[in-house]
Parts: structure tokens; C-alpha cells; sequence
């Protein structure tokens, strides 16, 4: 008999993709040493929105809160992103987040998938300046708002995927 293998996140969005049961919902997060921004697709997986921020407290009840959110609202994929540093390396952050997303991965049936986020704190607080937000509330929703973009990231390749699979082109 084989011994089951420890769960591990995945970095192949069609392995993600096939591991999905229909009419989920994802959840993507950018995880950072204080906060989790958490995001929401719908269940076309085609739209991502912005959920909540999660104060980071220890790593136990960050992710049972996580999972009771995710139980909430149907989620049945993460998407975790990956702050590599534009060279492609992982930085401490990098090993940080994957170190996170591995042990999250044990904890659920769930497929979590590793998207490379470069960049997007930047493109968040781009957004933001230009809605005008305050410094105030650009720290209150930059988290958020990078998982957004990390989450819609991923589900534009998951929407090219199904594309080529059904026949269509990208």
C-alpha cells in the first residue's frame, strides 16, 4: 500500500485547474509578515473582488480563520501569491510565503496554486493613488487590493486555459 504524500502547493495553473471541482469559488491571498489581503472570485472563476485583510497573529489560527471564511463562502481553490524578485530568484519573502503556502496546503483538501506576484503591491498602490485614496486608506486596503490583483492574475490564465482546451484561441 502507498503511503499517501504530504499535500504541496502547485505552481502549474492546469494542474490547479483540474484539481477544481465545478461551481467553486477561489480565494487568493498575499500574505505579508502582518497581514493577509484576501480575495474572492465568483463562481465563473472569471471576476476577482476584494474580501477582507487579515491581521497575522500565529500561523494555527490564521489559518483556521482563513478556512472558516473559505468554508463560508465556497471557496474550493487558493491562489497564494509569490513575491520572487524580478530576477526570478525567491528572496526571504519568496521562502516566507512558500513556507506558508506548503503548510496551508496540508490543511486542506484543496488545490493551492502559487502565482508569481511581481510587482503587484506597486500596481495596487498605482490604483489607489490614481482613485485619489488617502495614505490612510491606502494602507487599510493596498493588501487587499494586491490580492485582487494576484487572484485575477490567475484566473485570466485559468480562463485562457479553458479557452485552448474547449478549441478556442487565446
Amino acid at each position: 500500500m502507498q503511503e499517501a504524500q504530504p499535500r504541496s502547493p502547485l505552481r502549474e495553473p492546469e494542474a490547479f485547474l483540474a484539481a477544481l471541482k465545478p461551481g467553486v469559488r477561489l480565494f487568493g491571498f498575499d500574505v505579508g509578515t502582518k497581514t493577509v489581503g484576501i480575495a474572492l472570485s465568483d463562481v465563473t472563476l472569471m471576476i476577482a473582488s476584494g474580501f477582507e485583510t487579515l491581521i497575522r497573529r500565529k500561523f494555527g489560527v490564521d489559518a483556521a480563520e482563513l478556512l472558516r471564511l473559505a468554508a463560508e463562502q465556497g471557496v474550493g481553490g487558493f491562489v497564494v501569491g509569490l513575491p520572487v524578485n524580478l530576477d526570478g530568484r525567491d528572496g526571504p519573502r519568496a521562502q516566507a510565503t512558500r513556507a506558508f503556502a506548503r503548510n496551508f496546503a496540508r490543511l486542506t483538501p484543496h488545490p493551492v496554486l502559487l502565482w508569481d506576484e511581481r510587482l503587484t503591491t506597486q500596481e495596487a498602490e498605482r490604483l489607489l493613488i490614481s482613485a485619489d485614496a488617502s495614505r490612510r486608506r491606502r494602507a487599510e486596503v493596498i493588501d487587499k487590493v494586491a490580492a485582487t490583483l494576484i487572484l485575477q492574475g490567475a484566473l485570466d490564465r485559468i480562463a485562457a486555459l479553458r479557452r485552448n482546451s474547449s478549441g478556442g484561441t487565446t
